[in-house]
């Protein structure tokens, strides 16, 4: 099965996977609190703090949860509801600011809307890891899944890929602790690289502990992928909003990613041309350390290694001695094999 999936993900102008840029998702949620005013100050966050993408959540309230089983949950989440319009609207709003709208379908229905509003993927969350029929439903779409793995076991997980393979092969696990906040001792991200290993599929993670260190560790370990939730103020009601960022934060948490990639750098240990003249002057050589007169059989008290760089190399120093000089040799000089016989 893991000799199927993609290991390079499209999505939009983005290529997501090894030695890719880490693709940035800016989730709103339902952090607009049912507003469409507040969920285009959202777009417009995103779009400053640099994000890859703008992320909401699109739900038949009905369909989501039993209001007599638990109706204060139904409660909450009918308050947030958005209308179909709306989401076309945020679409909208999104493609001409130039950042790429997508939304986590709940329902069929909802996956259906998104899918006529052409969302270029679809994130799945932990929830619904079991979902296999939601699951399928996506996958028939032919666009990119992110699945996040939330509360599960690496059973549920090979279960949910087998329900995705027949249909799509292009997939992104992504690592989540489905806790609002996470502790940092939940994080839990080692099993990145240890799930990318076993699964052969590109890993994201979903961060929800408090700050972004934990999001700058993951991309560390390989993340392609970054899902953070953004908030226009912390202090606003709602489920999400404490383990968010505000837009400034937000903007810093994707800087540093972005400097981290830079660190990167490349696999082969080299001389870079910037450390040339810092080698100059750090390295060592062999010098003279008075006038050693020609025909000198060099000994200890001759030479001695010291800075900068230019002359024999500090290992051969023991091959130097018992050389004779060829030439007079001026004390401070760098001394070099053509000196010597």
């Amino acid at each position: 099965m893991d000799k199927n999936w993609k290991q390079i993900i499209k999505i939009g102008k983005h290529f997501l996977g090894k030695n890719k840029p880490v693709f940035v998702i800016a989730e709103a949620g339902v952090n607009h609190n049912g507003k469409i005013h507040l969920a285009k100050r959202l777009v417009d966050a995103a779009i400053d703090a640099n994000a890859d993408a703008i992320k909401f959540q699109t739900y038949v309230t009905n369909k989501l949860v039993s209001k007599k089983l638990a109706p204060q949950m139904y409660k909450m989440l009918q308050k947030y509801e958005m209308r179909d319009k709306d989401f076309e609207e945020l679409r909208d709003y999104s493609k001409s600011s130039g950042i790429i709208f997508s939304s986590t379908p709940f329902d069929t229905k909802s996956c259906d809307l998104l899918e006529k509003l052409s969302v270029p993927f679809y994130k799945l969350g932990s929830g619904d890891l079991e979902n296999i029929p939601l699951i399928i439903h996506a996958s028939k779409k032919k666009k990119p899944i992110l699945l996040s793995t939330g509360m599960s076991t690496n059973q549920e997980i090979t279960q949910a890929l087998h329900s995705i393979l027949p249909y799509n092969n292009n997939l992104i696990l992504m690592h989540c602790t489905s806790l609002y906040p996470a502790n940092f001792n939940e994080a839990n991200l080692n099993i990145i690289p240890e799930m990318n290993k076993r699964f052969r599929v590109p890993m994201g993670y979903s961060d929800h502990t408090l700050g972004y260190e934990a999001s700058l560790a993951a991309v560390s370990l390989g993340a392609c992928v970054i899902e953070k939730h953004i908030t226009l103020d912390n202090k606003m009601q709602g489920p999400d909003h404490k383990a968010s960022l505000d837009p400034q934060t937000f903007k810093k948490m994707i800087s540093s990613i972005r400097n981290i990639e830079k660190s990167f750098g490349s696999n082969t240990k080299k001389v870079l041309t910037r450390e040339l003249q810092t080698k100059k002057i750090a390295r060592r050589s062999i010098v003279a350390i008075h006038n050693i007169p020609k025909g000198k059989v060099i000994d200890k008290s001759d030479i001695d290694i010291l800075r900068p760089y230019g002359g024999i190399e500090p290992k051969y120093f023991n091959k130097v001695l018992g050389k004779k000089s060829k030439i007079s040799i001026k004390n401070g000089s760098f001394v070099s094999w053509k000196m010597l016989d």
